[in-house]
């Protein structure tokens, strides 16, 4: 038990990590190209910016599940990493289908993952909506000054 709750610990703070790091480099993104693109003026713009988050943002979580899936595979809890990829994506996502399960020794380490997976999709969700009501924010000053 010690082993899967260390390598738990391990592999959170890796995606965390991963997750930080990658918002971190969407914000610098955003604020380099938000002088560039004057995204408030158009409507092309605004959803240009919003793609951009959204695909980085699908980007850090593919890393954070392919991570995971390595890990399976390295600690020999799934014996192919297809397997092991398609049981990360599921766990990360929490849907769980349940036709692939772990070991007895494994499965807090995988229910560790949902966890994981809840919170960075919560952190994601939070970030989206700040961007969106930023770019709001902007386009009404923008329409104010119009006035």
């Amino acid at each position: 038990m010690a082993h899967n709750l260390a390598l738990a610990t391990l592999m959170v703070g890796i995606c965390v990590t991963i997750h930080f790091f990658g918002l971190t480099l969407l914000m610098r993104a955003l604020r380099r190209r938000a002088r560039i693109l004057k995204p408030a003026k158009n409507l092309f713009g605004q959803g240009f910016i919003v793609l951009g988050v959204v695909l980085g943002l699908v980007l850090m979580h593919t890393i954070e599940i392919w991570a995971y899936a390595a890990a399976y595979r390295a600690i020999g809890a799934i014996h192919d990493f297809s397997t092991a990829l398609y049981f990360s994506t599921t766990t990360f996502t929490t849907i769980g289908y349940g036709d692939v399960v772990l070991d007895g020794d494994w499965r807090l380490f995988g229910a560790i993952e949902a966890a994981v997976g809840l919170i960075l999709f919560g952190w994601s969700t939070a970030f989206l909506i700040s961007v969106t009501a930023y770019l709001r924010a902007f386009e009404h000053d923008w329409l104010e000054a119009e006035k």
